[in-house]
């Protein structure tokens, strides 16, 4: 596979698959959800997924970090400290590992979806270590800048 055929996909152009909701998460409606699994990291901790639901009420909870991007129509979350939220088409939101959410989607979401499964805790002497081991990466590696930008997104 080329690199080209990789980045011409467009995320609306993507065919998604079958991806139910639990019944016992449904609250109202019949959402009827897909998804596709777009790339997943390695080491298996992070992955990126598109997702869309038709029109229901449901509850979601999170066993992962999940960051979202809005690609079409909208949905009204509301967390359960019951604070309603509107989300549409460019709009993002973060949802943490142990969350969970109330979703009411009116008529249709499309989103791109962040995954990331929370590391179990390090022993304090090897996040002490990984720490200094960043420090020196960025110090070297930056010559110093610690607001240096990865090189693919250096502009000429």
């Amino acid at each position: 596979m080329t690199i080209e055929s990789i980045i011409e996909l467009g995320v609306g152009q993507v065919n998604l698959n079958p991806a139910p909701i639990r019944p016992d998460w449904v609250l109202e409606g019949n959402p009827v959800t897909r998804n596709k699994l777009l790339s997943s990291s390695a080491d298996g901790t992070a992955s990126t997924l598109i997702w869309d639901c038709t029109a229901g009420r449901f509850n979601w909870f999170y066993d992962v970090d999940e960051t979202i991007y809005v690609i079409q129509g909208g949905v009204v979350v509301k967390d359960f400290g019951g604070s309603p939220r509107r989300l549409q088409a460019g709009d993002a939101i973060f949802f943490p590992a142990g969350a969970r959410a109330e979703w009411h989607v009116e008529h249709y979401i499309r989103k791109i979806a962040f995954c990331r499964a929370p590391l179990l805790p390090l022993p304090r002497p090897v996040r002490i270590a990984q720490r200094g081991y960043q420090f020196l990466k960025r110090l070297v590696g930056s010559r110093g800048d610690a607001n240096a930008v990865p090189a693919m997104f250096h502009i000429s």
